[in-house]
């Protein structure tokens, strides 16, 4: 079967190639003769952000490399719906600080945000990730860690764990008096390193469940690995006060409403290992070759260090490898954790961007490789990049790496994802929407004159990126950036013109019908500066013709939008017809 980068060297060959095969040589060592295992876990604990798409995509690349290869291949992510939930989120609709009275509660027994569809506040939070990951061609097992542990799925890993709690606690230990408070902050990060606040840094710490970061019950009757969950109130703020290895009676009280109770942990489904024993246990459990974490999982103490001496000390199993993932940026956004709302999802990224372009951004840079996400005017320089590597694909000068990235961007090993099939420049789509503010018909008479020789005979065709495009202009561009066409000429400025400026609006109206498209305008707008200052229209651009380019292209922007600047002049003058251009530009 061939793979994606099959043409390339090992040595010359993308990161996910070389993950790939790391993977299956372990796989083979490991568990030959079985599926490949590779796992992402998130905590449906708020929106899910882009920071915690990267625990989801950097496996799934790997793992649709290895399938392209004709393994079998399972990627288990793993929803932490059974973790507690912490604190009430920021700017989540239809929660108010009521739901301050569940905190402790797992994140399944608390109510969904008043008006949701869904069960649960886990429920909630998941269902647009699952729908996100739909769209972007993701392929995985997903395991509710609520249905897993209160089914007893992990019965005899609990029991082992508590039979060996001392082994635990040792292992813990190593690392209590060793804490790095330059560490404590997620990621470790010095000021002097902090991103500036327009540029969010979305962790990922809601994959893997690293946002509880619970050593265990530390009380008088020693350490105990497990919490339960509260018979009378459903909180984890209980007690461990006794325990029985061999009857597995437990006994524990909680401090949050004064219930004490005895229970057989044999017989009992109520609870959970805390996290730095949790995550070990399941790799061992599910036999996961290769997992991710985020960087701060790379400070001493940290639970994927920690969880790779339990995982072998005590449950006898091997840590997976993967590496360290770092932040991915947002653009025009503080620091945010996914706990809080208002931080950007896959589900808004894709609202403004098509999958192959959001899977492409995670594709190409390595895990280490921090990267931003645009949701301003770069989304447009985005997609211009995005275009010219898909015209290298097309004609072959494309670098190996690139071409790579690009055949996992655009597809998986079950087919290609759905595209546009006349992929329009993106800013131009924008500009065309903006000024005509979405209506179809005016819409399609200005995408139809861009290209005269084939014209676009429906949207269709434009879609779905005249769809996202439409969607950023509309929920992303302030509305004093929206571009407003003049109903009237602006006589005044008109009046006031000398003869260079009434000569230079002369010969572009002159040009309008000979020049009627988007190449031709774009040769006529920067021509005419060049004609007045009698050179050809081909003539190359020195630094005093730039400056009188400058001053014409501003002059047009005032003359038809009111404002020194605006979308690209040509797409401006298609959208705005050649009968108002020259209403507004006769002096």
């Amino acid at each position: 079967m061939q793979t994606v980068a099959q043409s390339q060297s090992s040595t010359e060959a993308d990161w996910v190639s070389r993950f790939a095969d790391d993977v299956i040589a372990e796989s083979e060592r490991r568990a030959p003769g079985k599926p490949v295992v590779v796992a992402s876990g998130l905590s449906p604990s708020g929106p899910i952000h882009l920071g915690n798409l990267r625990e989801v995509m950097t496996p799934h690349l790997v793992a649709d490399e290895i399938r392209r290869r004709g393994y079998t291949v399972r990627h288990l992510i793993s929803w932490d719906d059974y973790d507690r939930y912490r604190k009430v989120p920021n700017g989540v609709p239809g929660i108010d600080e009521s739901w301050a009275e569940h905190i402790g509660k797992p994140l399944t027994s608390v109510p969904a945000p008043a008006g949701s569809a869904y069960p649960n506040w886990a429920e909630h939070f998941k269902a647009a990730m699952t729908a996100a990951l739909d769209d972007l061609g993701v392929e995985y097992d997903g395991i509710s860690q609520t249905e897993q542990y209160t089914a007893g799925a992990y019965r005899e890993q609990i029991l082992h764990a508590m039979r060996h709690r001392a082994g635990i606690d040792a292992v813990l230990d190593r690392y209590r008096t060793k804490k790095d408070p330059a560490a404590g902050a997620k990621g470790g990060k010095k000021p002097q390193q902090q991103k500036k606040v327009d540029e969010a840094e979305l962790e990922a710490e809601a994959g893997s469940g690293a946002a509880s970061e619970d050593d265990g019950s530390g009380g008088s009757a020693g350490y105990f690995p497990y919490k339960p969950y509260c018979g009378n109130c459903e909180k984890d703020l209980t007690t461990v006060t006794s325990y029985d290895d061999d009857s597995t009676e437990l006994n524990y009280t909680c401090t949050a409403c004064g219930f004490a109770e005895t229970v057989r942990l044999s017989e009992f489904n109520r609870g959970k290992l805390v996290w730095k024993v949790d995550w070990p246990m399941r790799w061992a459990y599910e036999g996961v070759i290769f997992e991710p974490s985020g960087v701060d999982h790379s400070s001493p103490g940290s639970s994927f260090v920690v969880g790779g001496q339990i995982v072998r000390e005590i449950f006898d199993g091997v840590q997976p490898i993967g590496p360290m993932y770092a932040f991915v940026g947002i653009s025009g956004m503080a620091k945010m954790s996914s706990s809080k709302g208002g931080v950007p999802t896959p589900a808004d990224a894709l609202k403004i961007m098509e999958a192959p372009l959001l899977r492409w951004l995670y594709a190409r840079r390595k895990p280490n490789q921090s990267f931003k996400i645009a949701f301003d005017q770069e989304i447009q320089r985005l997609y211009d990049e995005w275009d010219s590597l898909a015209r290298k694909v097309a004609d072959g000068s494309v670098l190996p790496a690139d071409a790579a990235a690009y055949a996992r961007a655009i597809g998986t090993a079950a087919g290609e994802l759905p595209r546009t099939p006349r992929p329009l420049p993106y800013r131009t789509l924008a500009s065309v929407v903006d000024i005509t503010a979405g209506h179809d018909e005016q819409t399609l008479r200005i995408l139809s004159e861009l290209d005269p020789e084939n014209p676009l005979a429906s949207l269709d065709e434009a879609r779905p990126r005249l769809d996202r495009a439409e969607n950023w202009i509309t929920s992303q561009v302030p509305a004093e950036a929206r571009t407003i066409v003049r109903e009237e000429p602006d006589k005044e400025l008109l009046g006031s013109l000398d003869d260079q400026g009434r000569e230079s609006l002369r010969l572009l109206l002159e040009g309008l019908d000979s020049h009627w498209s988007l190449e031709g305008l774009t040769t006529l707008v920067y021509g005419v500066p060049k004609i007045l200052a009698g050179l050809e229209p081909d003539a190359k651009p020195t630094p005093e013709l730039k400056v009188a380019q400058r001053s014409f292209f501003a002059l047009l922007y005032r003359l038809l939008v009111g404002r020194d600047t605006g979308p690209r002049l040509p797409t401006l003058l298609l959208a705005v017809g050649a009968e108002r251009v020259r209403r507004l530009l006769d002096a």
